[in-house]
């Protein structure tokens, strides 16, 4: 059987359908929402599940064909058994998953219909999370620490993975593409994938990985979130700027934030420290680290 045989083997032989999907008759297009570099994004109404407005990821076979090659006789899940089996509230569910007409993997999943995290951080809109970012810390913290505890690692923990709900009443994380089982062959090193700008220096380095990639960025995350700044990014923006994290020093929280609870910066500074072995270990870990902060800021 052929790679691209066992990629569409796999689709089919989990819950939530499997088989083929008809995009033109079943979905009625509102917007393209997003073009990856692995799949085509877009908002739809769904004629099967009573013109429910769901979101629609059209996998690029190609590509998903060359990364899934990376883990070749390792049964690796597929993005779309992956997705179904995430069931937690702070996570968009994917209802179903199979293949459109043409061959291409299909994920239908739950839309979000408020803001980008990514968008609030890029375009500092202050407004969309003026006193609800500690809360909005602590479900992403949740949502990570439920991917874990299912036994993988995310892989691409960054704002543009994380949607707002409407009013930024919580959050909730999205995109398994790059997301692999957390056990040893898939830790091995090798594997360079996730977005540069959070990249932990394990990864760039081509060094050994666990469940800290995901920990680094999501340190880098919540700085972004609280300070609407990087703590490296500097012109670089490609793949190139992984190389800073662990050759220059983070700017420092509490300094772009002098009001920010010290408890939090510490935890957060922590989060993203470059040497593996002095960084939070755990998600619970560092839930645990800010149980007694009451606001972002103080």
């Amino acid at each position: 059987m052929s790679l691209w045989d066992s990629l569409k083997s796999s689709f089919g032989s989990s819950g939530g359908g499997g088989g083929k999907i008809d995009v033109q008759a079943r979905f009625e297009r509102q917007r393209t929402a997003a073009t990856g570099t692995m799949a085509h994004f877009f908002v739809a109404k769904d004629r099967k599940r009573d013109n429910q407005l769901v979101g629609v990821k059209l996998l690029d076979i190609e590509k998903v064909e060359m990364f899934e090659g990376r883990f070749k006789g390792l049964n690796k899940p597929s993005e779309g058994q992956i997705a179904m089996m995430m069931k937690h509230p702070l996570i968009a569910e994917t209802y179903e998953i199979g293949t459109t007409e043409k061959g291409q993997p299909i994920l239908v999943m739950e839309y979000v219909s408020g803001p980008s995290m990514q968008n609030i951080v890029v375009n500092k809109q202050e407004h969309h999370v003026q006193g609800k970012r500690l809360m909005l810390i602590r479900q992403m913290a949740e949502a990570l620490a439920y991917v874990h505890a299912k036994g993988f690692i995310h892989r691409d923990i960054c704002p543009r993975n994380f949607i707002c709900m409407p009013e930024t009443k919580g959050v909730k994380l999205i995109d398994f593409g790059l997301t692999v089982p957390a056990t040893a062959p898939f830790m091995a090193p090798g594997n360079r994938t996730g977005t540069p700008l959070y990249m932990a220096p394990e990864i760039v380095r081509r060094r050994a990985t666990d469940l800290r990639v995901d920990m680094f960025s999501f340190g880098v995350t919540c700085f972004c979130l609280i300070a609407f700044e990087h703590p490296w990014q500097a012109e670089l923006v490609n793949g190139r700027a992984a190389l800073n994290h662990d050759t220059q020093a983070p700017k420092n929280l509490i300094d772009l934030c002098p009001n920010v609870d010290p408890r939090l910066a510490r935890a957060v500074m922590h989060a993203l420290d470059p040497k593996v072995d002095s960084r939070t270990k755990t998600v619970d870990q560092f839930l645990q680290s800010i149980r007694s902060v009451e606001s972002c800021f103080v």
